[in-house]
């Protein structure tokens, strides 16, 4: 009778977390579809109810009118996103309208981007960090502003881990080979091995971006699901009240967006001069809407047909995804369902993580990145269904190179913003890179080899089931023979490469815009979203992107008193 009280308990504890998050608790949500013609105008309207567009919202709220567009829907009542044990299939299923939009780059790396309110925070694998102190100073950003921005976010989405015997087992590892100090349990981005936070609570239930529209204020804010924003608005320069120079320029005014129906929508600014469009679309949807409106390349715009705005060869520059490498290593015995909770921080620029069982029927690298074709990847996931009885004893460790120094390129493949655009990373095109990949992977045999893993690693690797070696041959890649032998090493690097979907760039300040954001060269729009980033914040960059959020910078009341509602970005 207690075992049955005590499972009614979990299933009622369980409902009421996720009944708690139930969209119904925010009025202000509505379907583009359903929203008649209206003649509001808005002191901020914000592309892209993700990562950085939620948080950012909800604190421009507090003082303005905000409408928030967003191309997907709700995260709420959906367990493939709100349930850890869901987390390969919610990357695994795609479709037209899924949370997870599909994309393979020219390097030929599958890869995700979201489409759903709470963004990539909707998707990933959950784990919660800090940017460094230097990632901060660079930035020029204000330290205590930015400590009570990402504890404003904290209070609603991070939770500390309880390890089990998995995660356990890799952090002893870690520090059993020397990667150290041991920095205990902390959200801040410190040298050697520590237990990070998680978006996941200690019930398995994901808290998102989405979360953070709690702060917002109801009466101040519009939330669209299903708008796909097609292009910014601008007003003719040469009809603009010329109040300095400045008014030269091209003003954003507003955007045109469609609903799931086709029907295209106007949303506009109000006659304030202060008022912005804010584009946090993500470092694909940014850069991909900045071209569509006319900013970007001027030839290549011109070859679609895109009328000029304004020539900024520089939009879709510098686009970056941190390359990870990933050994899977076959346990005697089923491991625990664990994402990442810990993190080997080195000095030499590579970061160890690990999960339970192994993720790689979401990034299967058991071939190099030009075989990986969309027939190749579902066959070996068919293969991968009929032989999952194995998936529980394996575990994966995951080598992620910091920065990383290599970039690439964004450009449009067609003019509908639907569809994905067309993007390059370079994946170790610089040495520094496959330096830090082949030191990566080398540290990872180390920790495979500590007496902390012996229970989860076969002593003997002749005695792994010859069914099993065939399953983590589908997956991916067991340690290379030959660790030393450097040449061997960089190839498997690049053979190996995937993603942990950390991409970025194309946007980048003192490139496309300037130190607070404002896209150079027009007025009334900012960009405020990973697609600003030189390099990745931390082991994982969701922390930062939602601080960002919170800490809007030069923002203005309407009336044109200068304020900082937090910190300047």
């Amino acid at each position: 009778m207690e075992n049955e009280l005590l499972a009614i308990v979990s299933v009622l504890l369980l409902l009421s977390a996720v009944v708690g998050a139930q969209p119904g608790k925010f009025t202000f949500l509505q379907e583009a579809s359903s929203s008649a013609s209206s003649n509001e105008e808005y002191d901020y309207i914000v592309v892209g109810g993700g990562t950085a567009g939620c948080p950012l919202a909800a604190t421009l709220s507090e003082k303005f009118k905000v409408l928030l567009l967003e191309r997907g829907g709700v995260p709420y009542g959906n367990p493939d996103i709100e349930r850890i044990e869901m987390f390969v299939h919610n990357l695994v299923w795609t479709n037209a309208t899924s949370p997870a939009q599909a994309f393979i780059s020219e390097d030929g790396v599958i890869n995700r981007r979201p489409r759903v309110l709470g963004g990539g925070t909707c998707l990933n694998a959950g784990f919660y960090t800090r940017a460094s102190q230097e990632f901060i100073q660079k930035a020029g950003w204000d330290e205590k502003l930015v400590d009570e921005s990402y504890s404003w976010v904290e209070n609603v989405v991070a939770f500390a881990p309880e390890l089990k015997q998995w995660q356990s087992a890799v952090r002893r590892g870690l520090l059993e080979v020397g990667i150290l100090p041991d920095n205990g349990v902390t959200y801040d981005h410190l040298i050697g091995t520590k237990t990070g936070g998680s978006i996941f609570d200690s019930n398995g239930h994901r808290h998102t971006a989405a979360d953070l529209l709690k702060y917002a204020n109801p009466s101040s804010i519009k939330v669209m699901l299903h708008a796909t924003t097609n292009k910014i608005l601008f007003t003719d320069s040469s009809l603009t009240l010329r109040l300095s120079a400045d008014s030269e320029r091209p003003r954003a005014y507003g955007v045109v967006y469609t609903d799931t129906s086709g029907m295209e929508h106007r949303a506009v600014l109000n006659s304030n001069p202060r008022s912005e469009v804010i584009l946090s679309a993500g470092a694909l949807g940014s850069p991909q809407l900045l071209m569509l409106s006319g900013i970007g390349p001027e030839e290549h715009l011109k070859a679609f047909k895109i009328p000029v705005v304004m020539n900024a060869p520089n939009v879709g520059q510098g686009m970056a995804d941190n390359p990870m490498n990933a050994i899977f290593v076959p346990s005697p015995k089923p491991l625990e369902v664990s994402l990442v909770e810990v993190v080997g921080i080195t000095s030499f620029g590579s970061f160890i993580e690990s999960a339970s069982p192994a993720l790689g029927i979401t990034m299967i690298s058991s071939v190099p990145p030009p075989l990986r074709t969309p027939s190749f990847i579902q066959a070996v996931q068919n293969q991968l269904q009929e032989m999952s009885s194995y998936l529980p004893r394996t575990g994966v460790l995951m080598e992620k190179v910091d920065g990383p120094v290599s970039s690439g390129y964004l450009k449009l493949r067609n003019t509908d913003p639907h569809d994905n655009p067309a993007v390059r990373f370079n994946y170790f095109s610089d040495p520094q890179d496959l330096n830090k990949c082949v030191q990566g992977i080398q540290l990872i045999e180390r920790v495979i080899g500590s007496s902390s893993m012996t229970s989860f690693t076969y002593v003997n690797p002749e005695e792994i089931p010859e069914p099993m070696l065939k399953f983590v041959s589908l997956l991916g890649n067991l340690l290379p023979l030959d660790t030393s032998n450097r040449i061997a090493m960089e190839t498997f690097c690049r053979a190996t490469v995937t993603t942990i979907w950390h991409y970025h760039g194309g946007c980048q300040v003192g490139r496309v815009v300037d130190d607070s954001h404002r896209v150079i060269g027009v007025n009334n729009l900012r960009v405020i979203d990973g697609s600003t980033f030189l390099s990745s914040p931390g082991t994982n960059p969701q922390a930062t992107v939602m601080m960002m959020g919170r800490q809007v910078y030069g923002c203005e009341y309407p009336q044109g008193t200068w304020i900082k509602l937090l910190i300047s970005i």
